[in-house]
């Protein structure tokens, strides 16, 4: 099948929307279909919503944007059968014919909602939710369109029902990890006392809770090590604590031996749409003290493979950090958990589903 996915951006860094559609298309195009990521330079209805300021910020990012195919995909691998088109606008005689097209994010949602039949069938993959990303009425107007719906966790898959949409129209297919990139390589046991967390500016990553429970933590365990990370910056971020070490915006492979030195990650988000980083901390053996932010109930369980606290409560997110560094028996235990039921989220099994939604036949049928 030609299929198509229309992000609302090319970005120089790691952004997880655009990670979701990377991995689908590396994942698509080795069971025999064609996959176009479609990259707009200018959408309307993004413009039009932003301050000057923002405006301003934005026409510098789009400048270097341009140049994106020079500087390539540099945070993201990706096969080489899967087609990166940079175009102006996405509208529909910028995007080339196909049989299935995704809309994934509300912005695209409306460009896609438009074109014609040759385009192909329409789907929105919804990875967006309210109200950091954009308003509750804005999110809810784009879910009730006529496009079907698929939804990266069942948490998010519930949002989009409740907003009035059909469940024969939602489908909740939860999202994978990269095995290859974010895997054990350090023993549980004897891990440094070390915590991660990622740090970010957006409001729905919670970092100030993060950052007010570790402080608690540290009351009690001044040798702790706090060590964070941050797509969003490659400097040092104003206001972090001296404790603080930081790295920045790093590669994945990095990433991954942050996460196998550390005893605990820390996940202090208000919501998510399925939390990849605390599931790639599991993967590589962290014990995971998280916040219950909706899509992270995907694969996180309170006392079975993880703790987790409300969303907003840095005093018992700090509580739960202070129980794994307390009892290393329990630390140890959920980690193991953790990375056993972890294992279930492949892209494989989230490609696999979402061909039978699409209707694309299976590999082996089609190499028949």
């Amino acid at each position: 099948m030609r299929i198509n996915f229309i992000l609302p951006f090319f970005s120089v860094r790691p952004i997880g929307g655009l990670k979701v559609a990377y991995e689908y298309g590396n994942e698509l195009v080795a069971r025999g279909h064609q996959v176009t990521v479609i990259h707009p330079r200018f959408m309307r209805n993004i413009e039009q919503s932003k301050s000057m300021v923002r405006r301003l910020q934005s026409a510098a990012l789009n400048t270097r944007n341009r140049l994106w195919p020079r500087a390539g995909l540099s945070w993201q691998p990706l096969r080489d059968e899967v087609k990166l088109l940079s175009v102006t606008e996405p509208t529909s005689p910028n995007v080339p014919d196909a049989d299935i097209v995704f809309a994934t994010a509300w912005q695209t949602a409306e460009y896609v909602l438009d074109y014609p039949a040759q385009k192909g069938r329409k789907f929105y993959l919804v990875m967006d939710f309210d109200p950091w990303i954009a308003p509750r009425e804005v999110l809810q107007k784009t879910w009730n369109w006529p496009l079907e719906k698929i939804a990266i966790s069942d948490w998010l898959g519930e949002k989009v029902r409740a907003a009035g949409c059909s469940s024969a129209d939602v489908t909740s297919i939860p999202i994978g990890i990269n095995f290859e990139r974010f895997h054990l390589t350090n023993q549980l046991e004897d891990r440094p006392k070390t915590i991660l967390m990622v740090f970010s500016n957006s409001e729905s990553k919670g970092s100030k809770d993060g950052l007010k429970a570790l402080a608690l933590v540290r009351q009690k365990h001044r040798d702790v090590r706090v060590t964070f990370f941050g797509p969003a910056y490659r400097r040092r971020p104003p206001g972090l604590p001296d404790w603080a070490e930081y790295y920045g915006n790093i590669p994945d492979h990095e990433l991954r031996r942050l996460y196998n030195q550390s005893r605990i990650y820390v996940c202090s988000s208000l919501a998510e749409g399925f939390a990849l980083p605390p599931a790639e901390a599991m993967a590589c053996g962290c014990a995971v003290a998280a916040t219950d932010c909706g899509g992270i109930r995907e694969f996180a369980i309170d006392r079975d493979n993880a703790l987790l606290s409300p969303a907003g409560d840095p005093e018992k997110l700090a509580s739960n950090i202070l129980r794994l560094l307390d009892d290393d028996q329990l630390r140890v235990s959920l980690a193991q958990r953790g990375l056993e039921s972890i294992q279930q989220f492949t892209w494989q099994a989230a490609a696999g589903k979402l061909e039978t939604v699409i209707g694309a036949k299976p590999l082996a049928f089609a190499a028949a």
